[in-house]
């Protein structure tokens, strides 16, 4: 009986992480398309498990001050997934571009510094934000961060003036 529980909890555990792997197949689907040609771009996916990523997050939101408001935020996000390629190229780029805007995104902000270029494009149901994709790319490299929720546009808002007030940038990329 011991030895069942035992097998049926590292199943589980298993089950759970899966979910943590690091991929190198693309984990948006406009970049499945076998027919389309990718060139020699290299994709790394990584599928963020939220039931893990939350509650260590808020932690260290929390050590902060001034961090409610984002806390707050975080609270309504269900999933986020991040992608990166290398080599990408401008073609690609702009199909991507072209895409997004097939699947009803909106562009909302575009923040270009030095060499690179950060893209913000929201999918709504009403008022409602259900999907914000942030595209940052610089050179040939792109990073996709696709976060669902359900977000206002004063949650998106906050964040940007929360980015901006704290120097988020320098904080996450250097």
């Amino acid at each position: 009986m011991k030895k069942h529980l035992i097998i049926t909890i590292l199943i589980l555990i298993t089950f759970i992480f899966q979910s943590c792997i690091i991929s190198q197949k693309p984990n948006v689907s406009f970049f499945d398309d076998p027919s389309y040609n990718y060139g020699t771009a290299r994709f790394t996916s990584i599928n963020v498990p939220m039931f893990l990523a939350k509650p260590i997050v808020k932690k260290s939101l929390r050590s902060e001050p001034d961090n409610e408001e984002l806390i707050k935020l975080i609270k309504k996000v269900s999933e986020v997934k991040v992608m990166t390629i290398e080599n990408s190229n401008v073609e690609m780029v702009s199909d991507f571009a072209k895409y997004l805007k097939n699947e009803q995104y909106e562009e909302w902000m575009t923040v270009k510094k030095e060499t690179e270029t950060v893209n913000f494009q929201a999918k709504q149901k009403g008022d409602e934000i259900r999907k914000l994709m942030i595209s940052i790319s610089s050179g040939s490299e792109l990073v996709l961060v696709n976060i669902s929720g359900k977000f206002t546009a004063d949650d998106i808002s906050r964040l940007i003036n929360y980015s901006e007030k704290n120097d988020l940038y320098k904080k996450v990329l250097h």
